[in-house]
């Protein structure tokens, strides 16, 4: 009986190593690529992506790459150019749009705006990005840039300049029913939400489960269940159609952690808030941030400058480590004892290094901020006969 239990046991253990499988993902972070070993989230869905925002670091990824129809996801983008849009000063937050009638004739998802009513920007951006509504997403980009035609030329430029590899637009919305080649990645739309969650005029939305418009007497309804039952969560987009399934784009953050969580084509609303929780339990349960903020750090003497000395500055530096990893990191300062002039604004002087258990793991520059020209001659001379006479 004891070497038939053995036996069983060892079995069991054996089954148990076998199943829980772990898969290799090549983290995309900046212009590095490197190795993390994820564990297989079994997620019942067509792909995924698990990104640190500050860092843009992948902890998890399943066909990442591959462009598939995002639904209202899309409305990312379109948050994303009326943002900026905003803080460019071309569009105000109480500027007052008028609805055309292009806009006023969008089905889906909507707030039933009327062709001639007038909402601010204010208000369609909180209807956009609580409700999904898909006509007050057109009237922005018809008060941005005139059309919704321009602004989608507009969308798909800033998909180049973001290096969005496998992104193409056809609409602001997401509607699909008549679009051939309007497509996106989890990988694109992660790199999306990070560039979305830095505006503040969309997250101070993004993160309510109701609000209302028309004096209270609409009431928007987040479309994203997350936000209300994932502590931490921070937003971000839901999107669903017969051609893209269920998408999400789930942000949320813990202890100066945030997390992206994207999700395409899943079969069902719950499938797809099941897969984002899960890579978002992940991500919370195994890994911190180590940020070190940039910061002054002393005053450089330098010589043969028109000024005595100048302050040097640390870049910051950040990165993405093991939970309770980043107690353990050390810093080296590589720093001169004094520069000589000139010296221009920007320039590097030296480094911190940043180790973890004798490992480099990355480095910030030290710099300066302000530029002290090479003393002359004649400037020399004066400075020397000023602290023969007058003792200074």
């Amino acid at each position: 009986m004891k070497k038939l239990f053995v036996l069983f046991l060892a079995v069991a253990i054996l089954f148990s190593f076998g199943t829980a499988s772990f898969a290799k993902t090549v983290a995309k972070s900046g212009a590095e690529d490197f190795t993390v070993t994820a564990p297989d989230l079994n997620l019942d869905v067509k792909s995924a992506v698990l990104m640190e925002a500050v860092t843009g670091t992948v902890l998890y990824e399943k066909n990442q790459d591959e462009a598939l129809p995002p639904a209202s996801v899309t409305k990312i983008m379109t948050l994303l150019l009326v943002a900026e849009a905003i803080d460019e000063g071309r569009i105000s937050l109480d500027d007052r749009v008028l609805i055309s009638d292009n806009a006023a004739s969008m089905g889906g998802s909507q707030v039933f705006l009327e062709a001639g009513e007038e909402m601010t920007v204010d208000e369609l951006l909180k209807c956009t990005v609580i409700a999904s509504a898909n006509d007050a997403a057109v009237a922005l980009a018809e008060q941005v840039l005139g059309s919704e035609s321009a602004f989608v030329s507009r969308m798909n430029e800033r998909a180049g300049e973001l290096g969005l590899k496998s992104t193409s637009f056809e609409n602001t919305t997401g509607l699909d029913d008549s679009t051939t080649a309007h497509l996106t990645s989890a990988y694109d739309i992660a790199l999306m939400s990070r560039e979305l969650i830095k505006h503040q005029c969309v997250m101070k939305y993004s993160s309510l489960w109701q609000d209302s418009i028309r004096g209270g007497e609409f009431t928007l309804t987040n479309t994203n269940r997350l936000v209300r039952y994932y502590p931490g969560c921070t937003g971000l987009k839901t999107g669903s159609t017969d051609k893209a399934g269920f998408c999400v784009s789930a942000t949320a953050e813990r202890n100066g952690v945030h997390l992206i969580a994207v999700v395409m084509g899943a079969d069902t609303r719950e499938a797809r808030n099941d897969a984002a929780r899960a890579m978002l339990d992940y991500g919370f349960a195994n890994h911190t941030l180590y940020s070190d903020a940039p910061a002054p750090l002393e005053n450089i003497p330098v010589l043969g400058g028109r000024a005595d000395g100048v302050t040097a500055y640390s870049a910051g530096f950040s990165k993405l480590l093991g939970k309770g990893d980043d107690k353990r990191v050390l810093k080296k300062y590589d720093i001169p004892e004094s520069i000589t002039a000139p010296i221009a604004e920007g320039e590097k002087i030296g480094e911190i290094i940043y180790t973890l258990d004798g490992e480099e793991i990355g480095r910030a520059d030290i710099t300066v901020r302000e530029s002290v020209g090479a003393i002359s001659v004649i400037e020399l001379f004066a400075r020397i006969l000023s602290h023969i006479v007058l003792g200074k």
